[in-house]
């Protein structure tokens, strides 16, 4: 689980007001969910070779409990399953646009961003918990 930091002021051209927020970047879902594919891409193939049922999904807003939540994921990872992993639904990574975008400033740092929760989720696809996570930067 990924939830972001402190909120930084943005400039324009990328400059929208939301109500009760401040201002937010835009980017269209469509724009976003191309940034999440390019993080994916940019996985190292020994590392997604690995990877194994799971699904990526973006959502535009996380939970209502959690609401500055930038990624999460859902499911059983690689570390914990055993010869009784079979016929189970895929986990499931969410990126979600809302939270990433009120944060960020610029869309470089959207794409930043982005990319390092899409490496972080997928760390805990590969059973690696916060704290070491945290610990190599990726928190």
């Amino acid at each position: 689980m990924r939830t972001r930091g402190p909120v930084a002021p943005v400039a324009p051209p990328y400059e929208a007001r939301v109500p009760d927020n401040g201002p937010v970047l835009e980017m269209t879902r469509e724009e976003f969910e191309e940034l999440v594919a390019e993080a994916l891409d940019r996985i190292p193939p020994e590392l997604t070779r690995l990877m194994d049922n799971v699904a990526v999904f973006v959502e535009d807003e996380p939970p209502a409990d959690d609401p500055e939540l930038l990624g999460l994921y859902e499911g059983t990872p690689l570390t914990d399953r055993g010869e009784w992993y079979a016929g189970v639904l895929p986990d499931r990574i969410t990126v979600y646009r809302g939270p990433t975008l009120r944060m960020c400033a610029t869309r470089e740092e959207v794409v930043e961003e982005t990319e390092v929760t899409v490496v972080h989720e997928i760390a805990h696809h590969f059973g690696i918990d916060d704290a070491r996570l945290h610990a190599l930067g990726y928190g």
